[in-house]
């Protein structure tokens, strides 16, 4: 009996390190509705379900470890499908995807509404709001943990704020040094 009770707290103890492990993703709506009561900027991934760098982003990057306790304790993380169904409010409008057919629902589909307000036209972008969800700005592209990095630190302690050229940019990024690991 007692092999079995220390059996069950391992795997107890092991479910409750991998649910750790793991963004806590929430929708647009409830990112915005969550920064009205504790401020906080918001990282939204938008991603397709045909995209294989969403799907390598995914696994490689926002289950790193370090990327998921960093985004957790400073974002409101959403998931936002490029290409959904999904009804959204935002700014007293509501966005949808009229031309959207469930059959595709796997391949590529019509482009939703909100993609095109946030001018999205890569697959993968992550778009970053501050703490009214005004948009920052969008990152296109596949980032690897240590890429994602400088800018998860970059907008949250509003470092872009002091850069008012292209050079400014390349400063910080040439002294950035990655504390993630791959």
């Amino acid at each position: 009996m007692k092999k079995l009770a220390v059996v069950f707290a391992l795997a107890l103890f092991v479910s409750a390190n991998s649910i750790a492990q793991e963004i806590k993703w929430v929708t647009f709506e409830e990112a915005l509705a969550l920064q009205k009561k504790k401020p906080k900027k918001i990282m939204m991934d938008v991603y397709t379900n045909w995209c294989g760098p969403c799907k390598m982003l995914d696994k490689n990057t926002f289950h790193n470890p370090d990327v998921v306790k960093y985004v957790n304790e400073n974002y409101y993380a959403v998931k936002f499908n490029a290409e959904g169904n999904d009804v959204v409010k935002y700014k007293d409008k509501t966005y949808s995807n009229p031309n959207y057919k469930a059959e595709l629902a796997s391949r590529r589909n019509s482009v939703h509404d909100l993609t095109r307000v946030l001018k999205v036209n890569a697959y993968p972008t992550i778009v970053f709001f501050d703490e009214k969800g005004e948009t920052i700005f969008p990152v296109r592209g596949y980032q690897n943990p240590q890429q994602l990095e400088l800018y998860l630190k970059m907008f949250k302690d509003d470092k872009h704020k002091d850069m008012k050229k292209q050079e400014d940019f390349n400063a910080y990024y040439s002294a950035f040094v990655p504390a993630f690991k791959g």
